[in-house]
């Protein structure tokens, strides 16, 4: 279990890094999770030692969104000043979204559809 911790923070710290190195605006955590994704594939398969404390993790998921829901409230000035830019972002974003995940459904059901029939043959 010490060492799925490990394995975690280890890749929030290597992406941390690449961040600060780079100079891409990328929150170091999302950088650390892509790898983190990278070496499971590579790996392919999760672990016992990563998978206990992931699940753990998100077990209490909701605890972790306490810190940003105090910075939000720090900021309370700037959002009551940004709110329709934030609005419309929002808006966007959530239907962008939605387009993306709904022509990979499509894409990925046609892929496997052709599988299928394949294997009929």
């Amino acid at each position: 279990m010490v060492q799925g911790f490990l394995i975690l923070l280890v890749c929030q710290l290597a992406g941390e890094w690449l961040m600060v190195w780079f100079g891409w605006p990328i929150p170091g955590p999302v950088a650390g999770m892509l790898l983190l994704l990278a070496g499971l594939l590579a790996v392919g398969r999760v672990p016992d030692s990563l998978r206990l404390p992931a699940e753990g993790l998100v077990r209490h998921l909701s605890l972790l969104f306490v810190p940003a829901g105090v910075g939000l409230m720090l900021f309370a000035d700037t959002l009551a000043q940004h709110w329709l830019t934030i609005l419309a972002s929002l808006i966007l974003s959530t239907f962008l979204t939605l387009a993306l995940t709904g022509w990979m459904l499509q894409a990925f059901e046609k892929r496997q559809q052709k599988g299928r029939s394949k294997a009929w043959n």
